[in-house]
This record gives structure tokens, sequence and C-alpha cells, in this order.
């Protein structure tokens, strides 16, 4: 998938496209309801949208930083909260995802992070971990689906 660019979301249509995977791969696939899926983490948060040669949205992927990180990873310095990670059925297994996750880590340091932080569906904690993520604490439960939350130092 090297014709797939990935990119800040600028702008109201470019966000329209996230949410619209976002969507398609939480809501409809997993049935998260919208109210759990779409939060007030949305409006500050730097988003990504990866698009392909038809501009067509393929993935995204959110990252968390400053005050709200903190508040999120329960206040641990230098960490940020990669979230959000969507990538439509027809791109799966392409390596998209993996470049989602990088393209974060890299915009991560950029902020000054020393690790990330992910809460990972539990059936996506191997993909996590041939990334360098290491889980920690017990599964639990987020919009009815078992997670566990995963940290990886930069």
């Amino acid at each position: 998938m090297t014709d797939v660019s990935i990119r800040a979301v600028d702008g109201d249509a470019d966000m329209a496209l996230a949410r619209g995977v976002r969507h398609e791969v939480f809501v409809v696939e997993q049935d998260v309801p919208p109210e759990l899926e779409y939060d007030d983490l949305d409006a500050t948060s730097l988003h990504l949208l990866a698009v392909g040669p038809d501009g067509a949205a393929l993935g995204t992927a959110r990252l968390i930083s400053g005050a709200e990180a903190l508040a999120v990873t329960g206040g641990v310095e230098g960490r940020v909260l990669l979230g959000r990670l969507a990538v439509v059925k027809a791109a799966r297994g392409t390596g998209l995802g993996v470049r989602l996750v990088r393209a974060v880590e890299e915009l991560g340091r950029g902020r000054g992070a020393r690790e990330v932080e992910l809460h990972a569906q539990v059936q996506a904690l191997g993909f996590y971990e041939r990334l360098g993520y290491a889980a920690e604490g017990p599964v639990y439960d987020d919009a009815g689906i078992p997670h566990r939350t995963m940290v990886r130092v930069l």
C-alpha cells in the first residue's frame, strides 16, 4: 500500500472521512454505540487519516497528548495515548495499521513523549506485541469489548 498517504486531519471534510472509517469499523462491524465511539477527546486530539490514490479513506488513528493524556493515562509524565486506530476491511493485512501506529509514535516523539499507551482490544494484542507494545494490568470491558492497556517505550 505504498500508494496510500497518511496525513493529519485538516478541516471538517477530513474529519468526516476519519469519522466515517471509525463508524464503519467500530459502530457497524463491532456494534459499539455511537455515543461511546465519539467523545470529547475528539475535539482536542490530533487525528491521522490514511487515503488511497482515489481519495477514499482507508484508515485513521488519533493522538492524545498534553493535559488530556495525563488525565487518561493516570498522570504518567512523558506518555501520549494512541487511540481509535481503525482500518477498513479492504485495507487490512496490507501494513496500513502498522504505518498508522508508527506515524502516531513519531508525532508523539515530536511532542516530547517517551512512551505511548494504547487500549487494545484483546483480539488485537498480538498485533501490538509485534510492534513492541507490552500489556499492563488486567483485562477490562470497554463498550462491551474486552481490552487491555499496552505501553511501548519510544
